[in-house]
């Protein structure tokens, strides 16, 4: 019982700590308190931005409403110490990794191809992380069956002797199968600060949401880029937006729980995501699309390679 209030202390702390490293960007207001909207992009700009924009109506947008752009560093000319100490979060997390987005843009021409970079370099160095929680899945879901039997054994019991028995029970199944309940929700935390680190840090420098990529202008929603000559690549990346995300669902599907909620759980976050897309920056789109068909393709590997094991055995 102090075993598993301990695990639920420890990830309460996590829970605080996440909440606590972010949050720091700031939407840019106008005197009225609304948000202030990039009239060609749709974008609402973001207030505490790394560098400068070189578009000279953004420069007009943030200049009417208080922001010193020419304190700002030039995006070329940005680097980790930029700005100075602005705390643990912005100082460790958003400005390393928005210095490598702008480096490796800035020497190989394109700050969207960067973007995909990067990305890639974070599944790679979190795939330790991910291969680890999918073996946690997988062994959850071969306890499953005897942890549900003990719940109903005792789903109407509430005494204090018959919940003790029932937790010592059911970390008897855990220890059988191996299972770390609580290392498994960690593995997940320890992604939440990366995956929110890149987030803001695209979200704070101008020059990715000037570049335009394969059509798509970065800093442009689909909802937005719905309404120009090129319709066709917003739709093609709400498509793949879509897709990859359902499709990611799908291959971990059978590391999911049978219960009917588990299996809607999937398609509610689907549409949630897809909804959200029309409404984000196209930079964002990308990020998206490139880390799902990463997950997608990491996943079918684990999976394969836990299959060969349990061929083996």
């Amino acid at each position: 019982m102090k075993k598993k209030k301990s695990h639920k202390l420890k990830i309460a702390i996590l829970c605080v700590l996440v909440l606590l490293l972010t949050g720091c960007q700031t939407t840019l207001t106008d005197k009225d308190n609304n948000a202030v909207q990039n009239p060609e992009t749709g974008q609402s700009l973001t207030e505490n931005i790394l560098c400068q924009p070189t578009n000279e109506k953004t420069v007009k947008l943030y200049e009417e409403n208080g922001v010193k752009i020419e304190d700002l560093p030039k995006c070329t000319e940005f680097s980790i110490t930029s700005g100075g100490y602005e705390g643990l979060w912005t100082s460790i997390f958003v400005k390393p990794l928005a210095f490598v987005i702008l480096w490796i843009g800035k020497h190989i021409g394109s700050y969207a191809v960067s973007i995909i970079i990067i990305t890639i370099l974070i599944r790679f160095l979190i795939f330790p992380l991910t291969k680890k929680m999918s073996v946690q899945s997988e062994l959850m879901k071969k306890a499953q069956p005897e942890l549900q039997r003990i719940q109903k054994k005792y789903a109407n019991k509430t005494d204090q002797e018959s919940m003790l028995k029932q937790n010592q029970e059911m970390m008897m199944v855990y220890q059988k199968y191996h299972f770390n309940p609580f290392t498994s929700c960690l593995v997940s935390f320890i992604q939440l600060p990366l995956f929110f680190a890149f987030l803001e840090a695209i979200n704070r420098i101008p020059a990715i949401f000037e570049e335009n990529f394969l059509g798509l202008q970065l800093g442009t929603s689909p909802i937005v880029g719905f309404g120009t000559k090129t319709i066709f690549m917003y739709i093609l990346l709400m498509v793949l937006i879509g897709a990859s995300t359902v499709f990611t669902f799908k291959v971990n599907e059978s590391m999911q729980s049978a219960g009917a909620s588990s299996k809607m759980m999937p398609v509610f976050m689907s549409v949630i995501i897809i909804i959200t897309a029309l409404f984000m920056p196209s930079a964002l789109g990308i990020y998206w699309v490139v880390q799902n068909i990463f997950a997608i393709v990491q996943s079918i590997i684990i999976k394969k390679g836990m299959e060969k094991n349990r061929g083996k055995a």
